[in-house]
Protein backbone atom coordinates (compact mmCIF):
# COMPACT_ATOMS: atom_id res chain seq x y z
CA UNK A 1 0.00 0.00 0.00
CA UNK A 2 1.25 3.44 -0.89
CA UNK A 3 0.80 6.35 0.99
CA UNK A 4 -1.77 9.06 -0.32
CA UNK A 5 -3.01 12.20 0.35
CA UNK A 6 -6.76 12.37 0.39
CA UNK A 7 -6.96 14.97 -2.92
CA UNK A 8 -4.07 12.95 -4.67
CA UNK A 9 -4.84 11.61 -7.75
CA UNK A 10 -3.56 7.96 -8.71
CA UNK A 11 -1.21 9.32 -11.79
CA UNK A 12 0.59 11.11 -9.05
CA UNK A 13 1.06 8.48 -6.31
CA UNK A 14 2.14 6.24 -9.00
CA UNK A 15 4.95 8.55 -10.45
CA UNK A 16 6.17 9.31 -6.89
CA UNK A 17 6.56 5.88 -5.77
CA UNK A 18 9.30 5.82 -8.83
CA UNK A 19 6.08 4.25 -11.38
CA UNK A 20 7.37 6.19 -14.42
CA UNK A 21 5.59 4.54 -16.89
CA UNK A 22 2.46 6.49 -16.19
CA UNK A 23 2.66 9.51 -18.08
CA UNK A 24 1.31 12.74 -17.80
CA UNK A 25 -0.24 14.23 -20.79
CA UNK A 26 -3.50 15.88 -20.64
CA UNK A 27 -4.48 15.74 -16.98
CA UNK A 28 -7.67 15.83 -17.76
CA UNK A 29 -8.74 12.30 -19.07
CA UNK A 30 -8.75 12.93 -23.06
CA UNK A 31 -4.86 11.45 -24.03
CA UNK A 32 -4.74 7.64 -22.18
CA UNK A 33 -1.25 8.45 -21.16
CA UNK A 34 -1.76 7.91 -17.68
CA UNK A 35 -3.65 4.25 -18.22
CA UNK A 36 -3.37 1.80 -15.51
CA UNK A 37 -5.15 -0.96 -15.35
CA UNK A 38 -7.25 -1.26 -12.34
CA UNK A 39 -8.72 -4.69 -11.21
CA UNK A 40 -7.73 -5.58 -15.15
CA UNK A 41 -9.51 -2.82 -16.81
CA UNK A 42 -7.64 0.25 -18.24
CA UNK A 43 -8.66 3.47 -16.16
CA UNK A 44 -7.20 6.90 -16.60
CA UNK A 45 -5.01 7.92 -13.37
CA UNK A 46 -4.93 11.69 -13.88
CA UNK A 47 -8.51 11.70 -13.10
CA UNK A 48 -8.57 8.65 -10.37
CA UNK A 49 -8.57 9.32 -7.01
CA UNK A 50 -6.35 7.70 -5.33
CA UNK A 51 -8.40 6.82 -2.24
CA UNK A 52 -10.90 5.16 -4.92
CA UNK A 53 -8.63 2.55 -5.96
CA UNK A 54 -8.14 1.08 -2.21
CA UNK A 55 -8.70 -2.34 -1.92
CA UNK A 56 -8.12 -3.21 -5.95
CA UNK A 57 -5.32 -4.66 -7.59
CA UNK A 58 -3.52 -1.66 -9.84
CA UNK A 59 -1.19 -2.61 -12.26
CA UNK A 60 1.01 -0.65 -14.29
CA UNK A 61 3.49 -1.07 -16.91
CA UNK A 62 6.12 -2.31 -14.51
CA UNK A 63 4.40 -4.68 -13.09
CA UNK A 64 3.54 -6.45 -16.76
CA UNK A 65 6.99 -6.56 -18.12
CA UNK A 66 6.57 -10.27 -18.88
CA UNK A 67 3.30 -9.69 -21.38
CA UNK A 68 4.35 -6.02 -22.60
CA UNK A 69 7.48 -7.46 -24.06
CA UNK A 70 5.33 -9.69 -26.43
CA UNK A 71 3.37 -7.08 -27.43
CA UNK A 72 6.46 -4.64 -28.05
CA UNK A 73 7.89 -7.36 -30.61
CA UNK A 74 4.61 -6.87 -32.39
CA UNK A 75 4.81 -3.31 -32.44
CA UNK A 76 8.57 -3.38 -33.87
CA UNK A 77 7.81 -6.04 -36.46
CA UNK A 78 5.53 -3.52 -37.56
CA UNK A 79 7.38 -0.71 -37.43
CA UNK A 80 4.77 0.97 -35.58
CA UNK A 81 6.45 1.92 -31.97
CA UNK A 82 7.22 5.24 -32.80
CA UNK A 83 8.93 7.86 -30.13
CA UNK A 84 7.51 5.52 -27.57
CA UNK A 85 5.89 8.41 -25.04
CA UNK A 86 2.25 7.08 -25.38
CA UNK A 87 3.19 3.11 -25.73
CA UNK A 88 2.72 2.29 -22.05
CA UNK A 89 -1.13 3.51 -21.80
CA UNK A 90 -1.42 1.59 -25.02
CA UNK A 91 0.12 -1.39 -24.22
CA UNK A 92 -1.87 -1.67 -21.26
CA UNK A 93 -4.80 -0.84 -23.29
CA UNK A 94 -4.07 -3.60 -25.93
CA UNK A 95 -3.49 -6.33 -23.24
CA UNK A 96 -6.54 -5.80 -21.19
CA UNK A 97 -8.73 -5.79 -24.78
CA UNK A 98 -6.77 -9.29 -25.32
CA UNK A 99 -8.00 -10.42 -22.42
CA UNK A 100 -11.60 -9.14 -22.40
CA UNK A 101 -12.36 -9.38 -26.56
CA UNK A 102 -11.46 -13.16 -28.39
CA UNK A 103 -12.09 -11.90 -31.87
CA UNK A 104 -12.97 -8.06 -31.92
CA UNK A 105 -13.78 -6.04 -35.15
CA UNK A 106 -11.91 -3.60 -36.44
CA UNK A 107 -14.97 -1.37 -35.22
CA UNK A 108 -14.65 -3.11 -31.33
CA UNK A 109 -10.31 -2.67 -31.47
CA UNK A 110 -10.95 1.18 -32.79
CA UNK A 111 -13.35 1.65 -29.98
CA UNK A 112 -11.63 0.02 -27.26
CA UNK A 113 -8.03 2.02 -27.98
CA UNK A 114 -10.48 5.39 -27.96
CA UNK A 115 -8.41 8.04 -25.95
CA UNK A 116 -5.08 6.68 -26.43
CA UNK A 117 -3.75 9.23 -28.75
CA UNK A 118 -0.41 9.42 -30.43
CA UNK A 119 1.27 12.42 -31.81
CA UNK A 120 3.50 10.58 -34.32
CA UNK A 121 0.90 8.36 -36.74
CA UNK A 122 -1.53 8.02 -38.48
CA UNK A 123 -2.57 4.80 -36.05
CA UNK A 124 -2.05 2.53 -39.40
CA UNK A 125 0.87 0.90 -38.07
CA UNK A 126 -0.85 0.29 -34.36
CA UNK A 127 -3.86 -1.04 -35.58
CA UNK A 128 -1.77 -3.36 -37.94
CA UNK A 129 -0.27 -4.22 -35.00
CA UNK A 130 -3.23 -4.95 -32.69
CA UNK A 131 -4.69 -7.40 -35.30
CA UNK A 132 -1.70 -9.30 -35.48
CA UNK A 133 -1.18 -9.52 -32.10
CA UNK A 134 -4.69 -10.97 -31.28
CA UNK A 135 -4.64 -13.12 -34.37
CA UNK A 136 -7.19 -11.65 -36.80
CA UNK A 137 -7.20 -11.14 -40.28
CA UNK A 138 -5.99 -8.34 -42.46
CA UNK A 139 -8.98 -6.47 -43.42
CA UNK A 140 -9.76 -6.70 -47.39
CA UNK A 141 -8.97 -3.61 -49.47
CA UNK A 142 -10.78 -2.44 -52.52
Amino acid sequence: MLPIEPDEYLSETLRAAGMLSVRRGCDTGMCGLCTVLVDGTPILSCSTLSARTDGHTVHTLEGMQEEASEFTKYLTEQGAEQCGFCAPGFILTVLAMKRELQTPTEEAIRRYLNGNLCRCTGYMGQMRTVRRYMGLPEPEVD
